[in-house]
């Protein structure tokens, strides 16, 4: 029985979990499972899946396992295990030995279609699909028998031994459960146990032609693995008589399936069919494209482990659909990058400053606090010389009222460096661009401040000109235009919300030096612009960063409405 001192916070299924260990019910065991199919990459929702069910685990001191649902060989391959594996583990979880795959029980899962066979429970049928849809009925209509319902075991058996040696074609025959053609629920309608499918699976090759069903395999997996509480997202509810019935049919362990409310995020798809689309279609560079709100894709825009687990328990667990806002995720992510990031400087659109009055040759290294909010970070040397980079936002010709950045004859602070003030402008004599600016510095303002009660209210961060690296900056917006993508005119798919502005490149900008000793996946905190990520891409010759969240928490400012 785990510490109930000092427990995480409770929600229905733990409930459920707990009353169980009370009633000594699996002689107090609790066992999950996380089982995913291997038909794409794992998405926040999915996420929210792995932290429930490892995390049901640790806190009763329990046990999870991944498992791989590989029941359809047409739409499975090894790169999405592979990607599976490598984002449970990222989360911070571990199935130790417990990992399985469904494609491992193909030989019981036939011995027990065979028996429903030889019990009566199950039977060929041969009509075609569209023969089948008809004779289901509606939600309003019961359905009806199928002609072939009461063929004989024997006729069964040698059927469903024929589609197994692949003497009969895909779409001829399937073996269904004998259940109940007018049950209102159309998923007891006599439901497919078995199809043939002539295709090649990436574990077992080319030894079956025929597959179970999902739902057939799924519950004899809980099984077989004696599961104690498989949990699983709210579409499955209408699922669960069908679960207990081939348990009870086959007299075989039962675990207790428990649904919960599936997460549904604003401005996104959470369907990997949908995902699967984006990609093959070509709306993003692949499934762990940054704008993707897979496990891959957050990992690679920057967010963090710790992030999405906060997210996951923020958001909890309910019985209802409901949609969350995106602006949480990025608040979670924001909390803990600014415990964590390093606070560097780069400049996105660059600006020349040659300061007038220093010396040419100079060079000095500013003393640079690298996380205000840990101590523990420390302190980094930045080069400072007669150049250097600022913002060009950071300058306005013709400024406003209350405009507290660089504009001729006006002072600002450089960050960690030095008062600069803006003495001419130079232009470009084609276009007139603004191309340099030449201002003079106050040697005694070392470090941003002066001791003469001068009150520089501008703060600006810059590069030194000789010392910044090149880098590329991507900055990201929502995937679609529309909180709810799916919300489209007749005629038209989610792919009609695409947004077009989701990605902007910036190719021109610079940045400190010590950005290049950091590994691809280091965060940051770009001072003013924002949490940034070194993608898996970048190189020394061209450091390529992804813009994780804006500073701005869209999130608080719900919050305190």
């Amino acid at each position: 029985m785990p510490d109930t001192d000092n427990k995480p916070s409770q929600n229905f299924i733990k409930t459920i979990i707990s009353e169980d260990i009370l009633n000594n019910k699996n002689n107090a065991r609790v066992h999950t499972r996380f089982p995913p199919e291997p038909n794409g990459y794992l998405h926040i929702g999915h996420a929210k899946s792995i932290c429930l069910n490892f995390g049901i685990a640790e806190q009763f001191n329990g046990l999870c396992n991944l498992r791989f649902d590989d029941t359809n060989p047409a739409k499975e391959e090894i790169e999405y295990v592979e990607s599976i594996m490598e984002d449970v583990k990222w989360l911070g979880f571990d199935w130790e030995d417990r990992l399985y795959f469904a494609s491992e029980y193909f030989d019981k899962f036939y011995e027990y279609a065979i028996q429903l066979i030889k019990d009566g429970n199950a039977y060929v049928d041969s009509l075609t699909p569209d023969e089948i849809r008809q004779y289901r009925g509606t939600l309003t209509e019961p359905g009806k028998n199928s002609p072939y319902r009461n063929r004989s075991i024997k006729e069964n058996m040698e059927l469903f031994e024929k589609m197994k040696n692949g003497e009969l074609e895909e779409g001829t025959h399937l073996l269904r459960a004998k259940i109940d053609m007018t049950s209102p629920n159309l998923n007891m309608r006599d439901p497919a146990i078995y199809r043939i499918k002539k295709a090649s699976h990436h574990r077992t090759n080319d030894k079956w032609c025929i597959y179970p069903m999902y739902d057939f395999a799924h519950g004899l997996e809980d099984s077989i693995e004696k599961i104690t509480h498989s949990i699983c997202t709210l579409e499955f509810e209408d699922h669960r008589p069908l679960y207990d019935w081939f348990l009870e049919k086959l007299n075989v362990f039962h675990p207790r399936q428990i649904e919960f409310a599936r997460l549904n995020l604003t401005y996104t798809v959470m369907s990997k069919r949908k995902l699967k689309k984006l990609v093959d279609e070509k709306y993003v560079s692949g499934w762990d494209d940054p704008r993707m709100p897979t496990v891959a894709g957050l990992r690679r825009r920057g967010y963090t482990a710790e992030s999405i687990r906060n997210f996951c328990d923020t958001i909890g667990v309910a019985k209802r659909e409901s949609t969350v806002d995106i602006a949480l995720l990025e608040h979670c992510l924001r909390e803990d990058l600014n415990k964590r990031a390093p606070r560097v400087m780069a400049v996105l659109h660059p600006l020349k400053v040659t300061i007038t009055n220093y010396p040419d040759n100079k060079v000095e290294q500013m003393q640079a606090v690298n996380n205000p909010e840990d101590e523990s970070a420390g302190t980094r040397l930045i080069p400072f010389s007669k150049t250097v980079y600022i913002e060009k936002d950071d300058f306005m010709e013709n400024p406003p009222k209350k405009y507290f950045r660089l504009s001729p004859g006006k002072e600002i602070r450089l960050k960690h460096a030095y008062y600069i003030k803006c003495e001419k402008v130079i232009r470009n004599e084609n276009t007139g661009e603004i191309t340099e600016l030449l201002c003079t510095y106050d040697p005694a303002s070392k470090g941003g401040w002066t001791n003469d009660g001068r009150k520089v209210r501008g703060t600006s961060h810059w590069v030194s000109v000789d010392h910044a690296l090149d880098a590329e900056i991507r900055l990201y917006n929502h995937l679609f235009t529309k909180q709810n993508p799916e919300n489209v005119p007749d005629g038209q798919n989610f792919l009609a919300n695409i947004n077009p502005d989701s990605l902007e490149i910036l190719k021109n900008c610079k940045v400190e030096q010590s950005l290049l000793d950091y590994p691809a996946g280091s965060f940051f905190q770009f001072m003013r612009q924002g949490y940034f990520s070194k993608d898996k891409d970048s190189a020394n010759e061209k450091m390529i960063f992804n813009r994780s969240v804006s500073l701005k928490d869209t999130w608080a400012k719900i919050q305190k409405k």
